[in-house]
């Protein structure tokens, strides 16, 4: 007796050691083998051993038992698949097909920054994330949560100083609202564009941020000092078509007014817009809260007052809160794109301008198209109350100042 369970635990130490040098180099199928082979030879309680020894579950043991016992179907032993084709555990997305939907539905109103970076951030921790999903009827971990982040290319990000001025207590619940009021219209097939002046460009050969291919030692030359010569500045006044991903820009060769930020929709409306959306009735805007297009601009209403009758379009426009001109989502859609684009290229025309900004692509399909505008825009203009009465306004009932319609005088 004393003898046959010190040959037990002889045997017991064995396997243990052999599983420990072996189980490093071993894939999941072959690991059940070595399990079953083992239990086999140990005869009548090897299986719960083996398990116990090699942390291998029973049921995968008895799995490997059955290979053994019928060699007619064992498969090839170098093959890399270690399951059979639809074997293994099924993630929880494929058995739950409304949890990615839903996770996408409790992050975007909260998500903050370009919705076409690589990188998106979110306010909201894995934990309440997962903690609020399973609230709703899923089943899933903050774990679970964290992987599909990751692969829709969430990740957590540090702050960073771009907010110009100060914050508003409505400012995220602004842009809840205008991410709603974009998703109608969408819905709809009625057009929502962003709109904003890029930064004002000197015209001459002038030095231009950034570095491009050229022969060793023999960079482009441009002027020492950047004052402002005979070629003046260019104004480039973009607008985004967020359901498309296209771009146009209107160089103006005089002053960023509202009515230059007007005339430069209405050539968007004409020369694209209204091809692209032929049954349209409304027309959304997203625009910064200040500027030649801010909301306390009285010549803005004016001029989109005179586009509405033009164009029978109802006009809505929604402002960006104050001091989030920087997550305009054409500053990271079409304007970053156009600045890698042009990087150290001197701007020494307004052709030239025109061309690069035209020929700026991604990847994801980004298409523009550029004008060169030489009006001249007069500086200066009083509206007066009287025709601010003429304007056919109709102000929202969150925030009238920032989202309001204005709509065509019959």
């Amino acid at each position: 007796m004393f003898f046959m369970i010190y040959m037990k635990n002889m045997n017991a130490d064995l396997i243990k050691k052999r599983f420990d040098f072996i189980s490093p180099f071993l894939n999941e199928r072959m690991r059940r083998i070595f399990a079953a082979t083992e239990a086999r030879a140990l005869g009548r309680g090897g299986t719960s051993l083996v398990a116990k020894l090699t942390g291998v579950s029973r049921r995968a043991i008895n799995e490997g038992v059955k290979e053994l016992s019928q060699p007619q179907k064992k498969q090839d032993i170098n093959q890399k698949r270690s399951r059979k084709p639809g074997g293994g555990r099924k993630k929880t997305i494929e058995k739950d097909p409304a949890l990615k939907k839903d996770l996408e539905n409790l992050i975007e109103p909260f998500t903050r920054g370009d919705p076409m970076s690589p990188l998106l951030w979110t306010c909201k921790s894995v934990r309440n994330l997962s903690n609020e999903l399973n609230r709703l009827g899923h089943k899933t971990s903050h774990r679970m949560i964290a992987e599909m982040l990751s692969d829709m290319k969430y990740s957590l990000q540090g702050n960073k100083k771009t907010i110009e001025g100060g914050s508003h207590v409505d400012r995220n619940a602004q842009f809840e609202y205008i991410s709603k009021k974009a998703k109608e219209f969408q819905r709809q097939f009625q057009p929502v564009i962003s709109v904003d002046t890029k930064k004002k460009e000197l015209v001459g050969n002038f030095k231009n941020n950034g570095k491009e291919w050229r022969p060793e030692g023999n960079p482009e030359k441009v002027n020492v000092y950047d004052f402002i010569n005979e070629n003046g500045k260019a104004n480039p006044y973009g607008i985004f078509d967020v359901t498309n991903n296209l771009g146009y820009v209107n160089v103006g060769t005089d002053h960023d007014t509202s009515a230059f930020a007007v005339e430069s929709i209405r050539r968007w409306w004409n020369l694209m817009g209204k091809e692209i959306y032929p049954s349209a009735k409304k027309l959304f805007i997203t625009a910064d809260g200040g500027g030649s297009n801010g909301w306390r601009v009285k010549l803005w209403k004016k001029e989109l007052q005179k586009f509405s009758n033009e164009t029978k379009l109802e006009v809505h426009v929604s402002h960006l809160p104050p001091g989030t001109s920087k997550w305009n989502k054409i500053e990271h859609r079409l304007f970053s794109f156009i600045s890698m684009n042009w990087r150290g290229k001197p701007l020494t025309t307004h052709e030239v301008i025109v061309n690069l900004i035209a020929n700026t692509t991604t990847a994801e399909g980004l298409k523009v198209k550029c004008q060169l505008d030489k009006n001249v825009y007069q500086t200066g203009i009083k509206i007066s109350k009287n025709e601010m009465s003429k304007i056919n306004i109709h102000v929202d009932a969150f925030h009238g100042e920032w989202n309001y319609a204005i709509c065509p005088v019959l």
